[in-house]
């Protein structure tokens, strides 16, 4: 017995050498790698702005092919409707061709979803946070990179937004998932638990998408689906700036809203509840229905146009012209900085009023409420705003050059306004397909190119 002891004793400290070895090494290896270059597919450029456009068109193209695999549809689907739903997902715009639910199996929503969830995190995010466990610090270039997805202000530390994100995303994910999936199994959904879970992650990430080919209009009078729905768009559009300030805001006593978190609440608050008491009270198609479901169904579609998270609970293409206006502003000015939602942003918005409230007083001081705006950010913001309402109208231009006779022009606006604020909202003006000259385009682009009758 002695010498059994011993000698797995013996064998012992040689495995756990032999472990060791074998952790070196792999550790080795993993610090080897580049994280930047590894998760950029190989690609880099000095350009923070190229490398994300090169990185964001890489996924699109990886969802593309695996979207093209045998078990990930069901159907017969054209090659094009793979790559729209692709770059639809990782850009969180919520716009589908083919119905997600019946068209793609579980391996294809599970790789929708997977598109969202890097879409809405922003994949630099889920980089720079890995670098950061390993490294304990960030580089110059990796900074640059974040800034320019990120319109975050220079008091923040990027290190603790990082983790910020992280936990923030996962937290609202999983307690989406807590929320919706006994309700969905009580209600009597085939899959409550993935259903949850796709929900709620494209519900955070503001993308729209959902299982049901008449997306939620079947809970149009559900509270408590509405109330989930709209505690996780209005989490991920406000941004992680303001929820890392609420935070600290119960965490700390004393403390106080910074000024940028005050400007996103207040902006938010004002144009939802702008838009949702005109749907409420000036939207013909909601009149016949009683007043508690007009509520609940004006309030959760402002929410929707105003984060950008592209839900309806009602047929958008019954609405009235001025309440599709309406909604046009809003996914105009969209969400918030470091926020998953697409839009102006809110702060854009303030910077530009303060400016011209500022000129028209003639003052030189650029200020808001007692706070003076950085002249840089006066400037980028005035940039911003004219590069964003510039490429809306050639979207708008494009859209009726193509559709020759159509004469929608509201409704033309209000698609590329949701396309380019990536809403996901649709008025149904173009769902006849595009012509241009003795061409016809299908409904969902050109996938069908034909002569024109």
């Amino acid at each position: 017995m002695k010498l059994n002891k011993k000698a797995r004793a013996r064998w012992m400290r040689r495995m756990s050498v032999r472990a060791k070895w074998v952790l070196y090494r792999l550790r080795h290896f993993l610090l080897g790698i580049d994280p930047e270059r590894f998760i950029c597919l190989g690609y880099r450029a000095g350009n923070p702005a190229r490398q994300l456009l090169a990185v964001y068109a890489g996924y699109s193209l990886l969802g593309t092919l695996l979207l093209l695999l045998p078990w990930a549809h069901r159907a017969d689907i054209h090659w094009v409707d793979h790559l729209f739903m692709s770059v639809s997902a990782i850009s969180t715009t919520g716009l589908a061709t083919v119905d997600v639910g019946t068209a793609y199996t579980g391996f294809g929503q599970g790789v929708i979803l997977l598109l969202v969830q890097m879409g809405g995190l922003g994949y630099m995010t889920l980089s720079s946070f890995l670098m950061l466990r390993m490294t304990r610090h960030l580089g110059r270039a990796k900074a640059g990179l974040l800034s320019a997805q990120f319109s975050w202000p220079d008091t923040i530390d990027i290190a603790t937004m990082l983790r910020s994100i992280i936990g923030f995303t996962f937290f609202f994910e999983a307690l989406g998932v807590a929320l919706l999936a006994p309700y969905l199994w009580w209600t009597g959904e085939a899959h409550p638990l993935w259903s949850a879970l796709f929900h709620t992650v494209s519900a955070f990430c503001t993308a729209g998408f959902s299982l049901s080919g008449d997306n939620l209009m079947a809970y149009r009078t559900d509270l408590y689906v509405n109330a989930v729905i709209a505690l996780l768009a209005y989490a991920g559009a406000m941004g992680f700036i303001f929820m890392g300030d609420v935070r600290r805001r119960f965490a700390r006593r004393g403390s106080r809203l910074s000024f940028t978190s005050r400007v996103i609440l207040a902006i938010t608050a004002l144009l939802t509840l702008w838009s949702a008491l005109h749907l409420f009270l000036f939207e013909p198609s909601l009149r016949h229905l009683p007043l508690g479901d007009r509520l609940l169904i004006s309030l959760f579609q402002s929410m929707s146009a105003m984060t950008t998270a592209g839900f309806n609970t009602v047929d958008i293409t019954a609405m009235s012209p001025l309440s599709l206006l309406i909604l046009t502003g809003a996914m105009y000015v969209g969400a918030s900085p470091s926020g998953t939602g697409g839009g102006l942003k809110s702060t854009t918005l303030s910077a530009v009023f303060a400016y011209t409230r500022c000129k028209l007083g003639l003052r030189s001081e650029v200020s808001l409420c007692g706070n003076r705006i950085p002249t840089y950010r006066v400037e980028a913001a005035i940039t911003t705003a004219f590069v964003y309402t510039f490429l809306l109208c050639v979207g708008v231009w494009l859209i009726v050059l193509f559709e020759g006779e159509r004469t929608d022009f509201l409704g033309i606006v209000f698609e590329s306004s949701s396309a380019l604020a990536t809403a996901g909202l649709s008025s149904g003006v173009l769902a006849g397909g595009f012509r241009c000259r003795h061409f016809w385009f299908g409904p969902v682009g050109p996938l069908a190119l034909s002569a024109s009758p």
